[in-house]
């Protein structure tokens, strides 16, 4: 599954996060399996539907945890991971210490793509995406301008 869209939404003065229709259409059984929430790359929030989180998992449990570099992502990737659920309401409660870790405050924009939907405080967001639209095009390039076949 991949997901797909942007999202600005507003968090509650407990911390809880609406999730929005559209994104919810596109999780199987409208999220009501719960999620994996991480510290993800770049200062933002990773957050995983559980079944996604589970094929992460997966690929972290075939890592040989014998080498240093393996065991020192493995922690890093997984420091504070929580598993949140939906309540009644179609909203999850971020943990204060991931809000902290990602400058959120009160309002985010949801990041969906491939397996994971970023969780981003909105000020950061459009600071990073500003930066990186300079290059953009020759970041396409370095990274689709090759032959599909090679």
């Amino acid at each position: 599954m991949s997901y797909l869209g942007e999202y600005i939404c507003k968090l509650d003065a407990k911390g809880r996060l609406t999730v929005p229709a559209g994104l919810k259409k596109q999780l199987e059984n409208d999220g009501k399996e719960g999620f994996v929430l991480n510290r993800g790359f770049e200062g933002c929030l990773g957050l995983y539907p559980l079944k996604d989180w589970q094929k992460v998992s997966e690929r972290l449990n075939k890592l040989n945890l014998f080498v240093t570099k393996n065991r020192a992502f493995v922690r890093k990737f997984q420091n504070g991971a929580t598993q949140l659920d939906m309540d009644g309401n179609g909203r999850v409660l971020l943990p204060k210490d991931l809000m902290s870790f990602a400058g959120i405050t009160k309002e985010v924009v949801l990041f969906a793509y491939a397996d994971r939907i970023e969780i981003w405080d909105k000020k950061r967001y459009d600071e990073v995406m500003s930066e990186e639209m300079d290059d953009f095009a020759d970041l396409a390039e370095d990274v689709m301008g090759k032959d599909i076949d090679e």
